[in-house]
């Protein structure tokens, strides 16, 4: 791996530091309107787009969120600060997860403490889960920085300096998808295995989740690119 890509590859690890969240307090405490909420979600996570023309959430996904059970209807067509944090776990959930999956996770969820019936609620377990979150950034960024050092010390006998780059960043690649493969199917386990209440639902074809995933995403067909 050469100077210039290691050290773009360090700026990118370093940039991870500023990707921005949707911190509790920057919730509106009043209801909003389906598209205060599209407006609301693109201005705070814009950060997290790959290319600036994506669209994070669009009336259509919101709409078949609620059409698959994945989030509770609206009030009156007003959207509760509870309906932003499960938009939000929604937004990033989908990225790894199937649609069954999710539908698993956020069921007893939702259940359990969307309404705020319970002592604890979901504005609770948003500012428990950002905490946390926010915890891990360091350790994320450093097991990267380990993970190219790892890879630069790869392929050692390959002589060609041009293939030796190549294949030491295609390493790095590899370690990082590996680690999500891994994270992933961790996941699933737990999912499959009923740890979060309720039993999973039987015989979730992934064809089913294949065309869930088009609709979530307001697209006409599996097919879509």
């Amino acid at each position: 791996m050469d100077k210039t890509k290691e050290a773009y590859i360090r700026s990118l690890i370093d940039s991870l530091k500023d990707v921005k969240y949707i911190a509790p307090d920057d919730i509106p405490n009043i209801d909003l309107y389906m598209d205060q909420v599209i407006t609301f979600m693109d201005k705070h996570l814009t950060s997290s787009k790959r290319f600036s023309e994506d669209k994070l959430l669009t009336k259509t996904m919101i709409n078949n969120y609620t059409k698959n059970e994945l989030l509770p209807p609206p009030n009156k067509k007003k959207y509760s600060k509870e309906h932003i944090y499960l938009l939000i776990f929604i937004y990033y959930f989908k990225n790894i997860l199937s649609i069954s999956d999710i539908q698993n996770i956020f069921n007893p969820l939702t259940k359990r403490y969307f309404g705020g019936e319970t002592d604890i609620g979901l504005e609770d377990i948003y500012k428990e889960v950002f905490r946390l979150q926010e915890e891990q950034t360091d350790a994320l960024t450093k097991d990267m920085i380990r993970k190219m050092t790892k890879a630069k010390e790869s392929f050692a006998d390959v002589t060609d300096q041009e293939d030796h780059d190549f294949l030491t960043v295609f390493a790095f690649i590899t370690l990082l998808c590996f680690d999500v493969y891994m994270r992933k199917h961790m996941i699933e386990k737990m999912i499959d295995q009923s740890l979060m209440w309720e039993k999973p639902s039987a015989g979730a074809a992934s064809k089913k989740d294949s065309k869930n995933e088009d609709k979530m995403n307001g697209n006409k067909s599996s097919d879509h690119k």
